[in-house]
């Protein structure tokens, strides 16, 4: 154990740690030359496409110092908001963390972020400042800036470039020095923490964990702790690039254990693995649950596919544990389930992969948020309200209260102007603005979280060309004045465009929600009224006109009166087609209003 580091590597966006795992793993020979590629940990086509990390990858590294060997645990960790969940898991199975900076870019917002969650977690922090080999390199700036936010001293940052590989022999020496070996007894009964699982179709459920005590051996009989089941270890090894066998995992590695568990219910993220025989007498503690931000329905194009979605996302729920779902049915969608993600970018992602992984494309509702809706009489409650259908009758509702957060984000100053209208625009109340330098400013903004979820971070980083970061906490609840608006088609309610929404902003939201319907719905034999509505008033309205018919082009000559007669024919048979005829929403339909904000 002497020997054993774990380390996971920490920064904002686009900072540079998928590069500098590279450049890792090509220094210890991790990886032969035929299979090096850019961005080798990020296994998932979508992450090569988009160049942003999913998932946290692990790997171990074997590297030798003055005839010592040692074993090194890697995790890289996601940079993005939406992914910060990965981040925390990462960090309960370390000891130490590189802190990442960019030379061109300086600290920003998720940098800030994710020190202070390796802080809590106690890591032995050791700042990295990367890029060192760009144009436009600030090191003495950023140097600055890294001893005032840690309080380090200037000689303890280390400088590095993931691209050509400066400085990662200083790295090596700072990860074998500054972090602690781990602790822990071998002899110990087992505790080993689960901090990921995924899917795999032949072997069933695949657990990642960190052993805290105690030795895992292959063919011995586990339990998890948690959900009380109990298996036969069929398989234990550690996580190179590739699973590696090994006979036994002892305290203070990192591995992985297969059971030929088959049932995604059965494993959690989170569970303590114990021997069976000698089991450990409290399990560990696991993660926070995940609190999501962000709720949509999610619904199979066909109905008979609902099975299927549910073990569909099953298995995405082991491989990525901030999923939440739960089933729901709709008026116009049929059975489905609702989804909580942590932004609008895990939302996006869930989907690819559903239709990617699982070959299941699914129709998604318009996105929300949860509220507290209070309800007055003799019957009063405070119930929480994930989907706007489930808001209880205005005749009855005293109130209704909204997330709030507290958000942070860090601009130049010339951007400030801007920035602070778009937050004031989004109902925004401003707290606390602080020079972190001379070209860097802090600003905090107390916002409700239903104003950020569409496209808040896009119109950040178009009115900063690119330069603001931005970070978030859930701070609480506020009492708002909220309205639910229902779009009509006919007269009938179509549950899936409900949303709540600001009294101030119901109006307008209503009236284009009604243009881009009117775009997009098909047009029918009869008269469409589409219509925005709050409670009982009608608050815009658009119409689809009817496809004609010629009826009269039969009539050539003779008295009008045959024309007329014809004419009313037609009228009766569409007002009957109106009362008996539906509407089918096609499915851009759905997709098309999640863009409305575009």
């Amino acid at each position: 154990m002497e020997n054993i580091r774990n380390f996971c590597i920490i920064a904002h966006i686009d900072h540079g740690k998928s590069t500098l795992a590279d450049r890792l793993l090509e220094t210890t020979k991790s990886v032969n030359e035929r299979k090096m590629q850019d961005q080798l940990l990020d296994n998932m086509d979508l992450e090569r496409e988009r160049g942003i990390t999913i998932k946290s990858h692990a790997v171990q590294m074997d590297f030798t110092r003055d005839g010592q060997k040692y074993v090194l645990n890697l995790i890289d960790t996601p940079g993005h908001v939406d992914f910060s969940y990965e981040v925390s898991r990462s960090i309960a199975a370390c000891e130490g963390a590189l802190l990442l900076v960019d030379a061109a870019q300086g600290i920003q917002a998720q940098t800030i972020s994710n020190l202070y969650l390796a802080i809590e977690n106690d890591l032995e922090i050791i700042p990295v400042i990367n890029k060192i080999d760009m144009a436009g390199a600030m090191i003495e700036d950023v140097s600055d800036q890294i001893v005032d936010l840690i309080g380090c001293d200037a000689e303890d940052i280390l400088q590095a470039s993931g691209k050509t590989g400066l400085g990662i022999e200083e790295i090596f020496d700072a990860i074998i020095d500054r972090i602690p070996a781990p602790e822990g007894d071998p002899e110990a009964p087992l505790q080993a923490l689960i901090f990921d699982s995924m899917f795999n179709q032949f072997r069933g459920v695949i657990a990642y964990y960190r052993i805290l005590n105690g030795t895992v051996h292959k063919g011995e009989k586990v339990k998890f702790f948690n959900v009380g089941t109990e298996y036969e270890a069929n398989e234990v090894g550690v996580l190179r690039l590739d699973l590696e066998p090994r006979k036994f995992v002892a305290a203070g590695d990192v591995g992985y254990i297969i059971t030929g568990v088959k049932d995604s219910k059965e494993i959690k993220v989170g569970d303590t693995i114990t021997s069976f025989e000698n089991p450990c007498e409290a399990g560990i503690d696991g993660f926070e649950d995940v609190k999501p931000m962000v709720f949509a329905g999610i619904y199979p194009i066909e109905n008979e596919d609902f099975e299927d979605l549910r073990d569909s996302l099953e298995k995405l729920q082991l491989n990525d544990a901030s999923l939440v779902f739960q089933p729901e049915s709709s008026a116009a969608l049929g059975f489905g389930f609702r989804c909580g993600f942590l932004g609008m970018l895990h939302l996006e992602i869930v989907q690819e992969r559903l239709d990617r992984e699982f070959e299941m494309p699914v129709i998604t509702t318009v996105p929300n948020v949860s509220y507290y809706a209070t309800t007055k009489g003799k019957n009063a409650a405070r119930t929480l309200v994930n989907n706007p259908s489930d808001l209880p009758d205005p005749t009855t509702l005293e109130k209704v209260e909204e997330p709030l957060i507290t958000a942070q984000m860090i601009t130049k100053p010339e951007f400030i102007g801007s920035i602070m209208n778009l937050c004031i625009d989004r109902r925004g109340r401003f707290v606390n603005q602080v020079y972190l330098t001379e070209d860097r400013v802090e600003l905090t903004f107390d916002l409700p979280l239903a104003e950020i979820v569409f496209d808040f971070y896009d119109k950040l980083k178009s009115l900063s060309k690119g330069y603001a970061s931005f970070d978030y906490q859930v701070s609480g609840f506020q009492e708002s004045d909220l309205v639910k608006l229902d779009i009509l088609l006919n007269g009938e309610r179509v549950d899936a465009f409900s949303s709540l929404i600001h009294r101030s902003k119901a109006a307008d939201f209503g009236r284009r929600l009604c243009k881009k319907l009117k775009e997009l719905l098909p047009r029918q034999q009869f008269v469409i009224a589409i219509q925005a509505a709050i409670g009982a008033k009608i608050v815009a309205r658009e119409t689809i006109s009817a496809m004609r018919k010629d009826v009269t082009a039969k009539c050539y000559g003779g008295d009008i009166t045959r024309k007329r007669k014809l004419l009313e024919k037609q009228k009766k048979g569409k007002k009957r087609m109106r009362q008996v005829g539906s509407i089918n929403v096609p499915q851009s339909a759905f997709i098309q209003v999640l863009k409305l904000n575009d």
